[in-house]
């Protein structure tokens, strides 16, 4: 079983292997040299979906600023990075394979870069340098927008986004058949058999369900459930969500100027107000009784949306009576906090293993691209070190336990997800323990869990999932104990 950095030592030491095996093949030196490259970089978390899906305005809604979508860029066939920089900047690489350095202008609306004029699918990566701390730890990928999988149900932006990404957010509308199918071409193969634990399903206009009515984002929490529990989206997803971007970014972003109109709209009687709120020409129009002008009033429907505009009258009226609680409501309606939260505990946490898999994916490839003698041998590396990968089933179980689909009771759920690290992967964190425990009184609790866990996994009463997942949890906590005892005998905090 690998753990702690064991994964990522085993892929590490793979990864050399492999290129002593090709190094007089010069492409598949690079593409492994690169790989190895990558290991040492920040994650990489790529933003995909449908038209319209809103990628735009989530990736905003994640940085906490009004960066994307770039313009003076062709975005049919650009892949555009953000990655953190001390000063905005950016680089265009075309299809060429050569790198130019473009000016960076902010607008209203984002960036805006100035470069030459290129034609259309010459402009293959936009890399733009941004300084916000939301950054430090992950590359962000904003991609073209997914078109439905073609008949042998390959989608080429998904399937490029899971190549060049650690992790993926899918933004859908409703998870429908055709969103899902587009996930398929990741589940070839032995790593990708081993389970979707690097993408994120997205129901990214959460806003908008049932007409945009105000319980709208409740109703889509209870269609998050239902959707966690469904095998399809369990065999593609570690996790499924719901979260209205433009509502997110506009309590992220929200202003005095901003706040202050909402609250003068709150002075309306709720049924007049709504009359005017069943449209956004009945909105803009003249005849509501507010000093405010057409523009203001246009100016407020792009940043919210109807939806947002209601959300946020109602909680003016209800208690948000200060610009930071009326940010802190609609950032938590949005769903931006979970989505954010899933994101840290996922794939912020668990990098080291999403770049290990990342890895293992490319050298998969090359064997099956590039065989010859001794690629049998390295194929059967690969398989072993993902049955072996303990980091794996944690995610697997962990996204299951989320859902609802093992059937273990509150309490004992409860202690299996932050066993298993989906409170955080610091070792106190995980047996649940202050962060000044001494290094005996860890040793101590990560033994009584794995005893109880153990008789679990054992018990035949239980039904094989629940002894599966026990199972998993017993492992996590013989891992602590390992390293526990691999730690020197202090009383400091661990």
């Amino acid at each position: 079983m690998t753990s702690g950095r064991g994964l990522e030592d085993a892929v590490w030491a793979l990864l050399h292997e492999a290129l002593h095996h090709y190094r007089d093949h010069p492409w598949a030196a690079d593409r492994l040299r690169h790989e190895l490259a990558r290991m040492e970089e920040p994650l990489r978390v790529a933003v995909a979906g449908g038209w319209r899906s809103g990628k735009s305005t989530l990736l905003n809604a994640i940085m906490g600023e009004q960066v994307a979508p770039v313009a003076g860029v062709d975005g049919e066939d650009t892949f555009t990075w953000y990655e953190d920089g001390p000063a905005p900047g950016a680089t265009a690489w075309s299809t060429d394979g050569v790198p130019q350095e473009l000016a960076v202008t902010r607008s209203a609306t984002g960036l805006r870069v100035d470069g030459p004029g290129w034609r259309p699918g010459e402009l293959r990566d936009l890399v733009v340098r941004w300084p916000t701390r939301a950054l430090r730890q992950l590359t962000l990928i904003d991609t073209p927008a997914v078109a439905d999988p073609d008949e042998r149900g390959r989608a080429p932006v998904v399937e490029r986004a899971l190549r060049d990404a650690d992790a993926l957010l899918y933004l859908t509308r409703d998870g429908r058949d055709s969103d899902l199918r587009a996930l398929d071409s990741e589940r070839d193969g032995i790593v990708g058999q081993a389970g979707a634990v690097h993408v994120l399903l997205v129901r990214s206009r959460a806003d908008e369900t049932g007409g945009g009515r105000i319980d709208a984002l409740l109703t889509d929490r209870q269609l998050d459930r239902r959707q966690q529990r469904d095998p399809r989206v369990a065999a593609r997803c570690v996790h499924a969500l719901a979260c209205s971007g433009t509502v997110g970014l506009a309590g992220r972003t929200l202003g005095e100027a901003d706040f202050a109109a909402l609250a003068e709209l709150a002075r309306v009687p709720r049924p007049e107000l709504d009359a005017h709120l069943l449209s956004a020409d009945r909105f803009v129009r003249a005849g509501l009784p507010v000093g405010l002008s057409a523009d203001a009033r246009a100016a407020l429907l792009e940043r919210l949306g109807l939806f947002g505009v209601r959300l946020a009258t109602t909680l003016v009226r209800t208690g948000c009576d200060s610009r930071v609680k009326l940010s802190t409501e609609l950032i938590r309606r949005s769903g931006l906090t979970e989505l954010r939260e899933s994101v840290n505990r996922l794939f912020v946490d668990r990098q080291g293993t999403l770049k290990a898999r990342s890895a293992l994916v490319a050298v998969e490839g090359l064997l099956r691209a590039e065989p010859g003698p001794g690629t049998g041998e390295l194929l059967g590396a690969v398989e072993r070190i993902v049955a072996g990968a303990h980091e794996f089933a944690e995610l697997r179980l962990l996204a299951a336990l989320r859902a609802g689909r093992v059937g273990f009771a509150a309490e004992p759920a409860a202690e299996a997800q932050r066993l298993v690290g989906g409170e955080g992967t610091a070792p106190a964190t995980r047996r649940g323990a202050e962060h000044d425990a001494t290094a005996r009184q860890l040793w101590e609790l990560a033994v009584d869990a794995q005893w109880r866990w153990r008789e679990r996994a054992e018990d035949p009463t239980l039904r094989l999932v629940q002894r599966r997942g026990a199972e998993v949890v017993a492992r996590s906590c013989e891992g602590l104990i390992v390293e526990l005892a691999g730690a020197p005998r202090r009383s400091t905090p661990a």
